[in-house]
């Protein structure tokens, strides 16, 4: 996607990569350019509109999406990164809480306006998402959720028109990386790449030099098949669900004329079938399960 006479959100926008990219987007003639932030932060651009934002506050959230009428990229940047030895559970906590649930909330406030507009969400990761790096691992792991929940999102939204990326970045020139003396991107050359990418439609951008050495690999390897065959099982509409799971599981039971009987502790739920087969039929029936409903208890959903 071309951000020319586009609108941009982007989160995060006060420092480091975020207020790069806002700089980025407007030298790419973005028509508006919302800069999410926790404090008040203005920019002498008139396209820039500064919004109040902590990720991790709905009402701000809810706020935020209230005074947007358009959108056409939301860039989830805002992050949190502390060195910890995941002793500290308040620490994994403060990472899920900003660099994965953080991004999922946003991108759920904003995604009736960037289905409207067939637009693009960038989520902004790292190459600790890949593999953990030991001195922030609760950082790592945080990371490694959003990337798989950036691929979930793709899956889902792929047939709405929205597409879904993920910016690998490597290491690059913020408060983060102060500590670290090795070769660093700058923030502007890494907001460029990841506009570049964006507009080459790539899934993962891989923005600077260190992250680009593994491009090659990630893209041809066996993860990112996986996550292609993978998102053939996208849920379906609900209407025939159900029965579209029992034909699936009946197919497989009348070819080996088994019976399936009732679930007990200790005892398999498909005895006499191989474990392919029953991961077929799990598959299967992930593919028609309707959208999980919060009418539904959790125990009547196993299967």
């Amino acid at each position: 996607m071309n951000i020319t006479n586009k609108t941009v959100f982007i989160t995060g926008a006060n420092r480091g990569i975020g207020l790069a990219l806002v700089n980025e987007a407007l030298k790419r003639s973005a028509k508006r350019v919302y800069a999410g932030t926790r404090g008040a932060q203005q920019n002498a651009d008139k396209r820039v509109i500064p919004l109040t934002l902590d990720v991790t506050n709905a009402s701000q959230i809810k706020q935020a999406a209230g005074e947007v009428d358009t959108l056409d990229v939301l860039i989830n940047n805002a992050g949190v990164a502390i060195y910890d030895d995941l002793s500290n559970f308040e620490v994994i906590e403060q990472h899920l809480a900003v660099n994965f649930f953080g991004i999922l909330k946003v991108t759920r406030a904003f995604l009736p306006l960037l289905k409207r507009s067939k637009g693009a969400i960038v989520n902004n990761l790292s190459l600790a998402a890949l593999a953990p790096l030991p001195v922030i691992p609760s950082y790592s792991i945080s990371k490694a959720a959003a990337l798989s929940m950036t691929q979930s999102l793709r899956a889902f939204l792929a047939g709405q028109g929205v597409t879904v990326h993920a910016a690998v970045l490597g290491p690059i020139d913020t408060d983060m990386n102060r500590g670290f003396n090795i070769p660093k991107a700058s923030t502007e050359s890494a907001a460029q790449s990841i506009f570049d990418g964006l507009e080459r439609g790539e899934e993962e951008i891989f923005p600077d030099p260190a992250s680009q050495q593994i491009a090659e690999g990630w893209r041809a390897g066996v993860a990112k098949a996986l996550e292609r065959q993978f998102a053939a099982f996208v849920p379906q509409s609900a209407a025939g669900a159900a029965a579209a799971a029992r034909q699936a599981q009946d197919q497989i039971l009348d070819r080996r004329q088994i019976e399936v009987p009732q679930r007990l502790p200790g005892r398999p739920m498909f005895p006499g079938i191989t474990p392919p087969e029953v991961g077929l039929v799990c598959l299967q029936i992930i593919r028609v399960a309707p959208p999980f409903s919060p009418e539904i208890p959790p125990q009547r959903r196993s299967y």
